[in-house]
């Protein structure tokens, strides 16, 4: 009898496997609130501690080894919540390596190098996802919707929503279940390749023509200054400006934003105050 509760016991506390299921219940709880729980003094640890949970119940089955889990989870963490995805796969895939025992590898060397592979890889990651997703993929979602906007089309305001929202989603459970698949080897492997430096060199390239095409169609800016001539036709100054570089004054307006944000940092309300006054005050003097 003795001989048999050991054994029970001894199966109590053995792994259960991970399945698609669990990954897919700990993405969801990641992606639902990786913008919205964060502590100032931990940022996102909260939410991956929590997308854990499922998961780590399912490996460690005694209460020390759990908190242990737990407690390693709720470390400092943030990155970008798209591409960072990537990060939590691997780490379910370094826990379940970790309680079903390494070959060679104490707990502690197990428990750093889990702790390690989160805080190398949550930096670059949130590099290549401000980038990519919110420098570049955010932009272009809107500017598609713009025209209907303009049009005074509900799609305009529901558009952006529904498909930014929703390719982020499919983004995101795609980095999750290909993370845990593909291992802590294949993330290194992926950082280290020339091929993400294009991509991210490429899609900056797309994203500037974007805004300059943005920039170009949408910001109208024109003087009806002219200058009247004794016996002579009065000198149409918007049409000189068109002559040197047609939309040349929304190019200046432009390029004037973007270096007061590159020297003073983005402050959106001086801008749109700024923007407005001197709208208003070059209209009363029909400079503009």
């Amino acid at each position: 009898m003795a001989k048999k509760d050991a054994i029970n016991n001894k199966n109590d506390t053995k792994p259960e496997a991970i399945t698609k299921r669990d990954i897919t219940k700990s993405w969801l709880t990641w992606d639902l609130g990786c913008e919205m729980s964060s502590s100032y003094e931990r940022l996102q640890s909260v939410i991956f501690c929590a997308a854990m949970i499922p998961i780590l119940k399912k490996l460690y089955k005694t209460k020390k080894t759990l908190s242990e889990a737990l407690i390693r989870h709720l470390n400092f963490f943030n990155t970008e919540g798209v591409a960072g995805t990537i990060i939590n796969g691997v780490v379910i895939a370094m826990e379940e390596e970790k309680a079903n025992g390494e070959e060679g590898t104490s707990d502690e060397a197990s428990a750093e190098a889990i702790t390690g592979i989160k805080t190398g890889l949550m930096g670059p990651l949130a590099g290549m996802g401000d980038s990519l997703i919110w420098s570049i993929w955010m932009p272009i979602t809107i500017a598609l919707f713009i025209p209907f906007a303009m049009q005074g089309n509900i799609l305009g305001a529901i558009g952006p929503l529904v498909l930014y929202a929703g390719s982020c989603m499919c983004i995101s459970y795609y980095l999750y279940h290909k993370g845990y698949y593909f291992g802590k080897e294949s993330i290194i492997t992926l950082m280290q390749n020339g091929k993400i430096s294009e991509l991210i060199t490429g899609a900056s390239v797309l994203g500037l023509f974007m805004m300059g095409a943005l920039s170009a169609s949408y910001v109208k800016i024109t003087t009806p200054f002219t200058i009247k001539m004794a016996n002579s036709s009065p000198i149409v100054i918007q049409k000189i400006l068109d002559d040197i570089a047609p939309g040349i004054l929304p190019l200046i307006a432009v390029f004037g934003i973007y270096f007061y944000m590159k020297k003073k940092g983005p402050k959106y309300t001086n801008i749109l105050v700024a923007v407005l006054l001197i709208s208003v005050l070059c209209s009363v003097l029909g400079i503009l």
